[in-house]
């Protein structure tokens, strides 16, 4: 059999669209896994982000953090968090954090510092307050690169939340784990095939967020 029909054969099959192992279940699962993490990691880098785009401070210290955390292997690091830690959500959740942050921090400080420093000096001339200035001046400016960094932490969540399942977990990887196992490759094809689906989804996400959020004179830019 070749992959498409790997791929027909398990889509067609009415087993895998009920149950506590269904494909609304894990894909809910999934989804779960993957809005917690981005959600964490853009509680710490935007944040940061902002700041030390807004200061121009620590760019070398953030370029220095994300090149050291990109150069950790996710699976590795599961492994090792969970003979610490045991098993549970809290041991997916560090490396997909640690993986999804260096992309938000690093553009959202990009993003800041490309602003053109005549409307940010105008406003300071004004009067304005640095934080004013930050979110009113800057931060309008700078939305469609900062979007970019979520997007990209989004879909390596997406891609690498699959690792959930090592441990136990739920989610799409649970499709790629357990056909592995039982040597079951529509499975494990039907699986990728979702986590290829639901990251092309996520792009669709951040796509139309970015036509909604960045308004139409900062998009012609």
């Amino acid at each position: 059999m070749n992959v498409l029909n790997f791929v027909s054969a398990f889509f067609s099959d009415s087993a895998h669209w009920h149950g506590y192992d269904g494909i609304p279940q894990r894909l809910l699962e999934h989804v779960q896994y993957s809005l917690l993490a981005l959600a964490l990691a853009a509680a710490i880098g935007l944040p940061v982000g902002l700041l030390t785009g807004h200061t121009g401070r620590g760019g070398n210290a953030l370029a220095f953090i994300a090149t050291a955390a990109r150069a950790l292997p996710s699976f590795g690091l599961l492994v090792l968090i969970v003979i610490m830690m045991g098993f549970g959500l809290l041991p997916v959740m560090i490396p997909l954090v640690i993986l999804a942050v260096p992309p938000i921090l690093v553009t959202t400080y990009e993003a800041v510092r490309s602003v053109d420093p005549s409307p940010v000096d105008a406003a300071r001339g004004m009067g304005m307050r640095e934080s004013r200035i930050l979110f009113q001046v800057e931060l309008p400016v700078a939305l469609p690169l900062i979007l970019s960094g979520l997007r990209s932490a989004a879909i390596q969540i997406v891609s690498t939340a699959t690792i959930a399942a090592y441990v136990s977990l739920g989610g799409l990887g649970r499709y790629i784990v357990d056909g592995l196992y039982q040597r079951d490759y529509e499975k494990v094809v039907g699986g990728a095939t979702l986590v290829a689906v639901l990251a092309l989804v996520t792009l669709a996400v951040f796509w139309a967020a970015g036509r909604l959020a960045v308004s139409p004179g900062v998009r012609r830019r």
